[in-house]
């Protein structure tokens, strides 16, 4: 019996591989390529564990993934990309996620230098549905690079400008690219090199704090986001906070909206994002009282 249906699942992961092969070839085809995007993202994103290495290995599909996504930048500018034309862009977009998710993708796909064909949307000054479409898709994929610690990611996406990048989606997009965006300068600051690189320049530190702020200030009460971008924001700040020199700088921005109530009852559920603030306000009240 246990053969039997060792067998049935061998069988069931060749017939999915075989029609996943089949959809990455339909990509080829000005014909097919729409509906072959669509079902890949709507029914093999989240559960093939291959898809990465289909992708990747398949003669072409990159290019191809490439070809749909610099599609967008004409229209996009002109402001005249059609609801139809950015839910084909996004697809395309949605598979370079599990590519940059893949342990034996990722580094082939940063220095393939992937990533920024991504960032003309990250870049994007309006709030509307098909920009943040864009913008969040894209934040989604450079979330899945960020997601784990390494050393040489954290190096590319410093050297093209992931910062200023993440800052813009911070302050045009909506709550959800908000929290992407955070998460991704949590991530970056997690490590040394990252951190180091916030405090080089006097007011890329500044402009990080003041983008956190504005953040909190304009936040809502009611989406289903907040506690995870309550999470992310609280540890970028608490992350700046260990550097004691900038420490007085600091304390000036973080809001004190993060200590009303609603918001703190808000992460009751989440003891180590309170953690974390309990530890940030210590930091600063330590600023504080040295200054005093």
């Amino acid at each position: 019996m246990v053969s039997g249906a060792a067998a049935a699942a061998a069988d069931s992961i060749r017939n999915a591989t075989a029609g996943i092969t089949r959809l990455i070839r339909g990509l080829d085809s000005q014909e097919t390529r729409e509906q072959s995007l669509d079902i890949l993202c709507k029914v093999y994103l989240h559960t093939c564990e291959n898809l990465a290495i289909l992708l990747w290995n398949s003669f072409g599909t990159m290019k191809v993934l490439l070809e749909v996504i610099t599609s967008a930048y004409s229209p996009l500018l002109s402001d005249s990309i059609t609801e139809k034309a950015v839910t084909q862009v996004c697809n395309a977009i949605a598979l370079l996620q599990p590519v940059a998710s893949h342990p034996d993708t990722k580094m082939p796909f940063i220095r393939a230098t992937m990533p920024v064909y991504l960032y003309p949307f990250l870049n994007t000054m309006s709030s509307e549905r098909n920009y943040e479409c864009l913008r969040l898709t894209s934040l989604g994929v450079i979330g899945s690079l960020a997601k784990v610690d390494n050393p040489e990611v954290v190096e590319y996406l410093l050297s093209t400008q992931i910062f200023p990048s993440c800052l813009r989606c911070l302050e045009f997009g909506r709550t959800l690219s908000k929290t992407v965006a955070t998460f991704i300068i949590y991530r970056i600051l997690l490590n040394e090199r990252g951190l180091k690189y916030c405090f080089i320049i006097v007011e890329r530190y500044l402009g990080v704090s003041q983008c956190l702020a504005n953040v909190i200030e304009s936040l809502g009460e009611e989406d289903e986001n907040l506690p995870r971008l309550l999470r992310n924001v609280i540890g970028c700040y608490l992350r700046l906070s260990e550097n004691q020199r900038t420490r007085p700088q600091l304390s000036r921005y973080v809001p004190w909206k993060l200590l009303e109530y609603k918001y703190v009852n808000i992460l009751q559920g989440d003891p180590e994002t309170l953690g974390n603030l309990r530890q940030l306000i210590h930091n600063l009240k330590i600023t504080h009282s040295s200054a005093t």
